[in-house]
């Protein structure tokens, strides 16, 4: 498979500094040289560079960074559409807020081609605020209301080619909804699968019924990985851990899932904030786990002497 890797130095959507080194930790801990090993054809785009900043001005006072994140959506939105054309794209995050931009963009390449698009957003977090609803005012908590097509984005984010039919989208691994929040994603038809359903009816399950949805459709399917999705005992980087988090076994299972599905289209890494990790140790996790997607056996899974990585 050809996969295009593209570096999103985003961090204007989050609470803290540190995220933009996300796409340079990721590549450090080889996630190219791991693509190439497993018989992909690998093709760097380097880093996106945001479009030029307009001046926007909203009624929601607390509202961080919004000309900045209007700006970057733009970009990454017709990075994600070209990257997508005759490749599989995987970017590299920054902080939430580019897949506003990586979503619609390949939902815009979907359309093109006919085909449905379906997310899964593994995330401790559904970032289905608007603009109206958002009480921090930090823009990784809305790309999914965004590209969902929710009310209240026009005129301050770019206009969607394509928005992604809410009833195609499934989260998994919530565990920090804010009530606006979880309001939204039951009046749009979102699928809901919080820690608890996991705990009560194991991932594989949950994760099955989806891609069997996804296959029927003859759907493509956007994942979208944010590190906080998974326990923050084994991935520290982020900003913003939520205990109780997904376990090693039970990320991998998703991936290796995913891989054998053959339906995943297009990928996210975000929210790795390598001034946060402890020697690498989440940019190495996130690296494996995509090796999982893309192809790696638990036969393959090389064995790591004790030195700080997993």
């Amino acid at each position: 498979m050809r996969c295009r890797i593209v570096g999103a130095p985003v961090q204007d959507g989050a609470g803290r500094m540190g995220c933009e080194m996300g796409p340079s930790a990721l590549r450090t801990a080889g996630l190219v040289s791991v693509l190439s090993e497993l018989g992909h054809e690998v093709e760097d785009w380097g880093a996106i560079q945001p479009a030029e900043v307009r001046a926007v001005v909203h009624g929601n006072l607390v509202l961080k960074a919004l000309p900045e994140i209007s700006a970057w959506t733009a970009a990454i939105s017709e990075t994600a559409f070209a990257a997508s054309q005759d490749a599989m794209p995987i970017f590299l995050g920054g902080d939430h807020s580019i897949s506003a931009g990586t979503v619609s963009g390949v939902a815009r390449r979907a359309a093109e081609r006919g085909r449905p698009l379906f997310v899964l957003w593994l995330d401790a977090h559904p970032d289905f605020h608007t603009l109206d609803t958002t009480t921090s005012g930090n823009l990784h908590g809305v790309p999914l209301a965004y590209a969902s097509g929710r009310p209240g984005f026009i005129g301050y984010f770019p206009d969607l080619p394509a928005a992604v039919d809410p009833a195609r989208v499934c989260t998994m691994g919530l565990r920090s909804v804010d009530p606006a929040e979880r309001r939204a994603l039951k009046e749009a038809g979102v699928t809901v699968h919080d820690m608890r359903s996991i705990d009560e009816h194991g991932i594989a399950p949950l994760l099955r019924a989806f891609l069997a949805r996804v296959e029927k459709e003859n759907g493509l399917l956007h994942v979208s990985l944010d590190v906080d999705f998974l326990d923050p005992s084994i991935a520290p980087a982020v900003g913003t851990t939520v205990p109780g988090g997904a376990t090693f076994r039970e990320a991998h299972l998703v991936m290796e899932m995913l891989s054998d599905s053959g339906l995943v289209s297009s990928l996210d890494l975000v929210e790795l904030n390598p001034f946060l990790d402890e020697r690498g140790r989440t940019a190495t996790l996130m690296v494996d786990l995509t090796a999982s997607l893309m192809g790696r056996r638990i036969m393959d899974r090389p064995t790591r002497s004790h030195s700080g990585s997993l």
